[in-house]
């Protein structure tokens, strides 16, 4: 790896939620949506993917838009956004991209068919197929199609979609469920009745050669989980596909929103055993931690695992701007055990690095892995104006604002060997102290001072640390806000 890589390991203006990662020779794609940086709606702009080589996951680039919402004939007054997507190489070489159009919003978005795309190469210029179609030529359009994710199983293309929106399981259906359904799915009263297990849920089907023509019966597959906490842990959307060996890994976000679980089976389209949280973009329930102590501004999450040189990895987003608008792609380490397990993961500063960052230069603020002031919220789909910290931007430059007393910044991890002069960037209203930590509860190792100030200035502290691999917390104390734009980091004694 020729430099550090960073999470969110994009460029910092760049932001492409929901990834499917997928190498693809010697290198590694990532396939996702593309929201605008203070964005006011779920996937603002058109598609570009980036890739890194498998051996520098650094080293991330793009070859600019690949493929534009316009190219889609669903595209309209209504219809101008395309959501998740996902990517597969079908046994004729080609590459083939599934996605569903959507409204402001996501209004709209459990309205259509599965839209396909097509390239040579995985990060050219696609053309618009067609839809994902039964048979007899009509579109697919049994269950809600939504968030499609789609593999080639040894030749066999196996396509899998939907959602189970919990907002219809909360409404009695004679007091306006069905109604609830018609409004959000775009269906009539006489499709919903025709299907009388429902529409929603996650579904399984196979494709044919021609990549658009199902050869089998959608089945549905959520409800074959087994495993007492999947009832805590539900399937909501964004279904994502892996095999590893002989067992089928599927990936999604659950109801609680801010994770992705997975659940396992030796067959594709059934017998699901719920297995547990990958990932969680608050770092709930990671050793144990409740909502309540959430670590960041918690949203949609949605994502999946891939393995690059021999290392298993999650890619997933987090928010920012105060918003489920604008969301960064971030990636961590995973293992993937005997048994099959994947130990839930924290969210890092680092996650695709070599290991930990090098305790010297000049960092972004904005790569903290968790920023809280104890009273951190929820806010899927909406975009809020709130007092709590946030990662946001203005202009060229990303910052954390709404720093006030007590509100803690982690980065994790440094791979610190000694004492260190450690500089932070401020300004705002704030006066006071950051208190400089290696854990969320220990005792400060050093206090840097923060003074009021309407441009950018410097401060700075000596502080004792060990030589470990370590996080670094900074803790505001004092009055007013603070915005934090980046810190350096210097060795004690260094040339």
């Amino acid at each position: 790896m020729k430099n550090q890589a960073l999470n969110p390991f994009l460029p910092l203006d760049v932001y492409i939620p929901d990834g499917e990662p997928h190498v693809f020779g010697d290198r590694v794609y990532l396939f996702g949506s593309h929201d605008q940086e203070n964005g006011d709606t779920f996937c603002a702009l058109d598609y570009e993917f980036f890739s890194a080589p498998i051996d520098d996951l650094s080293n991330w680039t793009s070859k600019g838009v690949n493929y534009t919402a316009k190219q889609d004939p669903l595209y309209g007054e209504k219809m101008k956004y395309m959501y998740a997507p996902d990517c597969v190489q079908g046994n004729d070489g080609r590459f083939y991209l599934y996605y569903c159009m959507s409204g402001e919003k996501g209004v709209g978005g459990y309205f259509n068919p599965i839209s396909v795309a097509v390239c040579d190469t995985p990060d050219g210029r696609y053309e618009y197929l067609g839809v994902v179609k039964n048979p007899d030529g009509t579109p697919l359009m049994r269950y809600v199609c939504f968030d499609p994710a789609v593999i080639n199983d040894n030749g066999t293309i196996r396509l899998y979609y939907g959602t189970d929106y919990p907002w219809f399981a909360s409404i009695p259906f004679k007091s306006g469920r069905e109604q609830a359904y018609m409004r959000v799915s775009g269906r009539t009263r006489d499709e919903i009745r025709a299907v009388p297990e429902g529409i929603t849920g996650s579904y399984h089907v196979t494709l044919g050669d021609d990549m658009l023509t199902a050869t089998s019966v959608p089945v549905r597959i959520d409800h074959t989980i087994s495993g007492a906490e999947y009832k805590n842990h539900k399937f909501f959307e964004g279904s994502s596909i892996r095999k590893i060996g002989d067992i089928y890994y599927f990936i999604y976000s659950s109801t609680l929103n801010h994770e992705l679980c997975y659940a396992t089976s030796k067959a594709p389209d059934r017998d699901f055993q719920f297995r547990g949280t990958i990932v969680s973009n608050g770092d709930i329930g990671y050793q144990g931690r409740k909502p309540k102590d959430r670590l960041n501004s918690t949203g949609t999450n949605h994502g999946s695992i891939e393995t690059i040189n021999g290392q298993w990895y999650v890619f997933y987003h987090r928010l920012t701007h105060h918003s489920d608008y604008s969301r960064q792609a971030c990636a961590e380490k995973i293992s993937v055990l005997p048994d099959g397990s994947i130990p839930q993961v924290e969210m890092t500063s680092c996650g695709l690095n070599h290991g930990p960052l090098a305790a010297v230069g000049k960092y972004p603020a904005v790569i903290c892995c968790n920023l809280t002031n104890g009273k951190m919220t929820h806010g899927s789909n909406s975009k809020k104006k709130l007092k709590t910290p946030c990662i946001t931007s203005s202009g060229d430059e990303r910052f954390v604002k709404n720093i006030t007393d007590k509100t803690l910044i982690a980065f994790k991890f440094f791979a610190f060997s000694g004492s260190i002069t450690l500089t932070v960037t401020t300004r705002g209203s704030g006066e006071g102290f950051f208190e400089v930590l290696t854990s969320e509860k220990g005792a400060a190792l050093g206090k840097i001072p923060v003074t009021s100030s309407q441009q950018w200035v410097e401060s700075y502290a000596d502080i004792p640390m060990v030589c470990a691999s370590s996080p670094l917390f900074l803790r505001y104390h004092g009055r007013g806000s603070v915005e934090l734009l980046d810190f350096s980091i210097k060795r004690i004694g260094a040339e």
